[in-house]
């Protein structure tokens, strides 16, 4: 009953931030988004509320590039990313997810060759999600609300191109509800090039709630003049959301691009904005 519960949640909440992400400022009221929903006023508050931490109308203050441009100045995470140095194991990682493996440079230049990759698709805030895993977890997320599931699902498979695909969901669906959720039950297996790994290490090091630069990414691996090298292996990140990337920004505070499209962005950073301030003291350090 709770997954079911929970999957009318992710819809009602996807199609609620499609709603207020499309609207023109100021949005739409909390009367309009219940009825496009075809929910009560009261009932649409208490489960946006609910979900996200805050009411409809606080959430669509953060959609904007000012509000982006704040958390740039003050809550700019130095300290979580500067104390990083290579692979430094899971004492440094987002709380999420109580382990995560990495394939060794060998193994990720056979392109998966010997592993069995399952696959499915979910739901979730920010639209359809295409989900890929190993049996040591998690290893491609992909948003398709604004490329489409074919093509979501066709950009993650081109990357273990010798891996063996196969259709089931349900083997991944407990990794994917938990790491959607944010809860600590989720496993990851990263696969991708030794730098690539190191870049999406420092990416989780941002706590849920603050952003980071290119720049400040680059002098925590180590590489400080590396920044187009680091934006691509941003770029690359299998895991979207679950390995953030999309609390990267430029320097001046601008969003710039993401690959499966700015308006999961946008969405992502206003739903965990609200919810980290929704915790108190949770954003403390500036």
């Amino acid at each position: 009953m709770r997954a079911v519960e929970d999957h009318y949640h992710y819809r009602v909440i996807a199609r609620a931030l499609a709603l207020i992400d499309a609207a023109p400022a100021p949005g739409p009221s909390l009367e309009e988004l219940a009825a496009a929903l075809g929910m009560s006023a009261a009932h649409f508050q208490k489960v946006f509320s609910a979900w996200v931490g805050v009411s409809p109308k606080r959430y669509q203050q953060y959609l904007t590039l000012d509000h982006a441009r704040a958390l740039i100045a003050k809550r700019l995470p130095l300290d979580a990313v500067a104390d990083l140095a290579g692979l430094s194991g899971t004492g440094r990682l987002h709380d999420l997810f109580l382990r995560w493996e990495a394939m060794s440079p060998g193994e990720y230049a056979q392109g998966g060759a010997g592993l069995e990759i399952r696959h499915g698709s979910f739901a979730s805030p920010f639209g359809e999600v295409v989900a890929m895993g190993t049996e040591r977890g998690l290893c491609g997320l992909a948003f398709a609300a604004e490329v489409g599931a074919q093509a979501a699902f066709a950009d993650l498979a081109r990357r273990w191109p010798a891996a063996r695909l196969a259709p089931a969901p349900e083997a991944i669906a407990h990794w994917v509800e938990a790491a959607l959720a944010q809860r600590g039950e989720a496993a990851l297996h990263l696969i991708g090039a030794p730098f690539q790994i190191k870049v999406w290490e420092a990416l989780l090091s941002i706590p849920s709630g603050q952003v980071t630069t290119y720049g400040d990414i680059a002098g925590a691996i180590g590489a400080p003049r590396a920044l187009r090298a680091v934006g691509t292996a941003v770029g690359r990140n299998p895991l979207a959301f679950v390995i953030p990337c999309h609390r990267a920004l430029r320097k001046s505070g601008a969003m710039g691009g993401y690959h499966w499209g700015l308006p999961v962005k946008r969405a992502m950073l206003a739903w965990e904005s609200a919810r980290a301030e929704a915790v108190p003291g949770r954003l403390a350090r500036t």
